[in-house]
């Protein structure tokens, strides 16, 4: 199979999204990121597909949070 590998280990996961393997670990165990325990040891894995789509619906979460609470310019102070 050629190109990117399907699954990738928590660790791929945290270098992508240039964050802590502690916290993807956290976002799969609250079901944020969907992922499928393995083997007998119970390793984690993420397939690529939805890490995209984690991504996806994180960029329309921020829009939708952007859109509502605009960015408002401070007042210049007088003095």
């Amino acid at each position: 199979m050629a190109g990117s590998p399907r699954f990738l280990t928590l660790a791929d996961v945290a270098e992508v999204l240039n964050t802590s393997s502690a916290q993807v670990y956290a976002l799969v165990r609250r079901g944020e990121l969907p992922a499928i325990k393995i083997g007998g040891r119970g390793q984690w894995r993420v397939e690529a597909s939805q890490l995209e789509e984690f991504i996806q619906r994180m960029y329309a979460e921020t829009r939708t949070f952007v859109d509502e609470h605009p960015f408002v310019e401070a007042e210049p102070r007088v003095e």
